[in-house]
């Protein structure tokens, strides 16, 4: 395993805007970290990730057990060093181009 990038996002217990699923209510929040590898490629995937959540497109508000909490959205990303691609990790040789593709 080499040296990672590991982006970490720290989401706020907030109340839901307009255009989210149940506008005016209260949602948890959250810590969420992400693994990328520290490489030119890696960087790279970083910056666009970074414009993704600039943009609200890295997250969004579901409802789970009753409740509604921030929850990854639709860009993929690795959440663990490994484990393989079926649980989010490493090693998954696609994983670069695959997120790319969805930037």
């Amino acid at each position: 395993r080499g040296t990672t990038l590991q982006p970490l996002f720290k989401m706020s217990h907030s109340c839901s805007k307009v255009g989210d699923p149940h506008p005016g209510q209260p949602y948890k929040g959250g810590n969420f970290c992400a693994f990328l590898p520290d490489n030119k490629e890696g960087l790279k995937t970083a910056k666009l990730l970074k414009k993704a959540f600039e943009r609200g497109l890295t997250f969004q508000i579901k409802s789970c057990n009753g409740e509604e909490r921030v929850t990854w959205s639709l860009i993929p990303h690795k959440t663990s060093w490994d484990g393989g691609k079926a649980r989010n990790g490493y090693p998954d040789a696609q994983y670069l181009r695959e997120v790319g593709a969805v930037l």
